[in-house]
């Protein structure tokens, strides 16, 4: 009996996980029936004769019931066939192993931004409710909902790229540099480093650092109103008021009292926004020129190319839902009332 309940809780995460993965294989496949784009017309041209259309679609199994096309699309996936791409003529997921890593970084960098200034703004904050730094906080908070992304990266490039001179342009690195890093991890700062070339390390940090930071604005923006939100809720409890009483520091009331309780929910928040910027960075990567997914589906949408939109989809859908599960998982692992 012991050993059937410590195994159910992995069977069953493990079983939502397959059967969430499952309906996003059942999204995507439904995304590539449904929208206007005859994929048999993307391979063939629109002057190809009627026969061969004809053997084109029966050739790719267009003629098959639906069920049995999805049967055939989730076989495909799970051995890791996500088709090739009519834009680059390789392989679907050789293209996107080549551009994730670029996504990667900028959205890792971003994140990092986001909780490092956004946790402590919002704990301020919930400190001085009512403050002009309250204030300040809460129309940083708002502008990250309200000015749109490709606007803000446009002024960024005007004024700290064109005017300023401050940061790197377009691109994920200078042209007469690229490629001359040795691709490792597929992560340019990263690789830079480990090839020891400072040069290029350089180049890629001041090509990124914009970009990254804009993500990380918005970043901010969600974390910095959360946090607030969860310690405007622990400072009016008892205990709360009881600690002052007693004399405590007001920094210990807020760090070890306020914030402590929250950092479980604030594993979520910073979860779902980490999955945000990998997924939400389209404006920002088409803005910057950025070599990454992002910029690889908007490219596969403008040339109809199914199969290349539908592998972006796809591995987007489970980076989220990876994420998702991950910070559930280490919600439960961290407060003992989830697991109960």
């Amino acid at each position: 009996m012991i050993l059937t309940r410590r195994l159910l809780p992995p069977v069953q995460f493990l079983l939502t996980v397959a059967l969430t993965f499952l309906g996003l294989l059942a999204i995507t496949f439904v995304i590539g029936r449904v929208v206007p784009i005859d994929p048999v017309i993307a391979v063939v041209g629109d002057r190809a004769s009627k026969e061969t259309y004809e053997a084109t679609r029966l050739a790719m199994g267009l003629d098959d019931p639906l069920i049995v096309q999805f049967a055939r699309y989730v076989g495909a996936v799970v051995q890791g066939d996500l088709g090739n791409s009519i834009s680059t003529g390789r392989a679907v997921v050789d293209d996107l192993a080549r551009v994730f890593p670029a996504t990667l970084e900028m959205a890792t960098i971003g994140i990092l931004i986001g909780v490092v200034l956004g946790v402590p703004m919002g704990v301020w904050a919930a400190a001085r409710q009512g403050s002009w730094l309250d204030q300040v906080i809460r129309v940083v908070g708002l502008a990250g909902y309200a000015i749109p992304a490709f606007w803000l990266g446009l002024v960024g490039l005007v004024l700290f790229y064109a005017k300023l001179r401050w940061v790197g342009g377009p691109g994920r690195i200078d042209l007469f540099l690229d490629g001359i890093v040795p691709v490792r991890t597929g992560l340019l700062l990263v690789d830079s480093l480990l090839a020891g070339d400072l040069d290029s390390f350089r180049s890629a940090l001041s090509h990124i650092v914009l970009p990254a930071s804009i993500l990380g604005f918005f970043s901010l923006a969600y974390i910095a109103r959360m946090t607030r939100s969860f310690m405007l809720e622990q400072l009016g409890q008892e205990f709360i008021t009881t600690a002052r009483v007693k004399g405590a520091p007001e920094r210990v009331i807020l760090w070890r009292h306020g914030f402590r309780p929250i950092r479980v929910q604030l594993l979520t928040v910073i979860g779902l926004s980490y999955a945000g910027l990998l997924e939400g960075s389209v404006m920002i990567e088409t803005v910057f020129s950025w070599p990454g997914i992002g910029n690889y589906l908007t490219t596969a949408l403008l040339n109809a190319d199914m199969n290349a939109v539908l592998g972006a989809t796809l591995v987007v859908g489970a980076v989220f839902v990876g994420i998702n599960k991950g910070s559930d998982a280490l919600y439960r692992l961290l407060d003992p009332r989830a697991r109960a």
